[in-house]
């Protein structure tokens, strides 16, 4: 059987749990995921959260194992050149980085049209691009404490 994103591309980028459940979910859809992770550790709950030395956490098995996976040095002159590659290949490209960082590494909305203007670029803020909060990173709980689902559970 046929299933809805057969033949959709993604680069995930994304890291810990909002970025990369969404990513999985689109795999499970059929779209063929590359999960992308720096070279100095990866995904950090790939390891911070194992319970065996050496091993992926069960963690990030969850919500990466329907993924293919590479590691990529963003700030060489080659890990450079094959991102260029992944973002011609990519029909969308997920990330969940704070505000600013994807700029900072030449990997904004902006730079990456240019080499794929088709590119769909996903972005997971928890607290959006601009605004007071926009510079912090959010994680499950301060979202909660954010959106009112604490006061409403009395958390």
């Amino acid at each position: 059987m046929d299933k809805a994103l057969e033949g959709v591309k993604i680069l995930d980028m994304s890291r810990v749990q909002a970025g990369p459940s969404c990513a999985q979910l689109l795999g499970f859809l059929g779209a063929d995921v590359i999960k992308l992770e720096d070279t100095v550790g990866g995904d950090n709950t790939r390891v911070d959260m194992a319970h065996i030395e050496g091993e992926d956490s069960v963690y990030y098995t969850i919500f990466n194992g329907n993924k293919k996976a590479m590691t990529l040095d963003l700030k060489s002159e080659k890990g450079v050149s094959i991102m260029n590659e992944l973002v011609q290949w990519s029909d969308i490209l997920l990330e969940n980085f704070s505000a600013g960082v994807m700029e900072r590494l030449g990997l904004g909305y902006t730079q990456l049209k240019e080499i794929n203007p088709g590119l769909i670029y996903a972005s997971i803020k928890g607290y959006g691009d601009t605004g007071p909060y926009s510079c912090y990173k959010s994680f499950e709980t301060a979202a909660q404490a954010m959106g009112g689902a604490m006061a409403a559970t009395g958390v």
